[in-house]
């Protein structure tokens, strides 16, 4: 009886596949368009920093004061009020402090050189859509079927 013999493994390298990402296209911007893009995003940066500190005085301030100033014990429907805004506040800085992490890959994705350029079809973002919102990653159509419409 013969051996079977062994099933030899490709070698991807050989083959000339490798288990890379496709390469993204060069952004299709202008230094000029980019310089643009940087300053829009930083500015809301800025805003958005702003925002959140604000929200952070506000929500935890109240905390603080324990709301009300009498000595007599607040009632249960203030608490739930009290309690019901903190949770506003609260997810409004969570909303957006991932807004400002957007905001910071988008500038990473500026200096890449990969700003602009759709990262599932990897074509170019038209640009209404990147003054709409700057750290989008998406085209719309793309957007569309990630969103399931």
């Amino acid at each position: 009886m013969a051996k079977p013999r062994p099933i030899k493994k490709k070698d991807p390298k050989k083959d000339g596949k490798k288990d890379e990402k496709p390469k993204m296209p060069p952004c299709p911007y202008s230094a000029a368009e980019l310089k643009e893009f940087k300053a829009l995003l930083r500015t809301m940066k800025r805003r958005l920093s702003g925002d959140i500190e604000k929200l952070e005085d506000a929500g935890f301030r109240k905390q603080q004061d324990g709301g009300d100033l009498s000595s007599v014990p607040l009632h249960m429907a203030d608490q739930g009020t009290d309690s019901f805004e903190q949770d506003i506040t609260l997810g409004l800085m969570e909303t957006e402090g991932d807004e400002l992490q957007e905001i910071d890959e988008a500038l990473d994705r500026i200096k890449e050189g990969t700003y602009g350029i759709c990262e599932l079809c990897h074509k170019s973002v038209p640009k209404g859509r990147l003054n709409a919102i700057p750290y989008t990653r998406l085209c719309v159509p793309c957007k569309t079927k990630e969103e399931g419409n």
